[in-house]
């Protein structure tokens, strides 16, 4: 699961884990982390090129998951190879000049898969080519830095430079969903981290995104998810 979403695990599966993003492996019958055959690949945000086509990969709004043709996987997959061939010589003692190369080296292999992911088959992109799209995408990175803060739309109007009503246009034609239905959906998806993956009290969480009461946080959760938030904690609980 990856914030709560059911993905596939199966052959040429790819998943994109971003920064604060929660996860959840499966378990087989008695409770236990089931076995798994996966490549994991760890990187900071600093460590990749900086590659202008890469960004958008990187930004946090792409999507999760990916099922790859048989061509896609087996590019990805030397290129992985290379990737972790490489990382296995940082071992082995060596020169420092040799050990820089192999750091620049590293980055560029690394910078050299996201381009192959950022030519993968990407809705974002549809997105920010229809009209509208820079609207959307500016609102989208806005509700990012500001939704533990406001939830108001005329606000995030006021914030992007755009009108209310252009905003939920905008968002209606990316999402099918209204702004303040997505700013809605941001700050019930971080109540649902904050409650499963922290053990804050349930106060402090509602606090943390805005509620001056407790009892409007448990309201607001129950309208967006069905749960109260100690009985979604509960659900959660593994």
């Amino acid at each position: 699961m990856v914030d709560f979403v059911p993905q596939p695990c199966a052959p040429r599966r790819l998943l994109h884990i971003r920064p604060g993003q929660v996860q959840r492996f499966p378990a087989d019958p008695t409770g236990r982390p089931a076995e798994l055959d996966a490549v994991l690949v760890l990187f900071t945000a600093a460590f990749p090129p900086r590659l202008p086509l890469t960004a958008s990969l990187l930004d946090g709004f792409g999507p999760a998951g990916w099922t790859l043709s048989p061509g896609d996987y087996e590019a990805l997959d030397r290129a992985l190879s290379e990737i972790a061939a490489e990382y296995h010589t940082v071992d082995n003692p060596r020169e420092d000049a040799d050990a820089d190369l192999t750091v620049q080296l590293l980055r560029q292999l690394l910078g050299a898969v996201l381009l192959r992911l950022a030519r993968l088959p990407h809705p974002d992109r549809a997105a920010s080519a229809a009209p509208g799209g820079e609207v959307f995408r500016a609102f989208r990175y806005e509700l990012e830095r500001s939704f533990a803060v406001t939830r108001s739309v005329q606000r995030y109007a006021a914030r992007t430079g755009y009108s209310a009503r252009t905003l939920t246009r905008a968002c209606q034609a990316a999402t099918g969903r209204t702004a303040k239905q997505l700013i809605d959906a941001r700050v019930a998806l971080e109540a649902q981290r904050l409650l499963v993956h922290t053990g804050l009290p349930v106060a402090a969480i509602g606090r943390t995104l805005g509620f001056s009461e407790p009892t409007n946080f448990g309201k607001f959760l129950v309208r967006e998810t069905g749960h109260t938030p100690g009985g979604f904690r509960a659900s959660q609980s593994v």
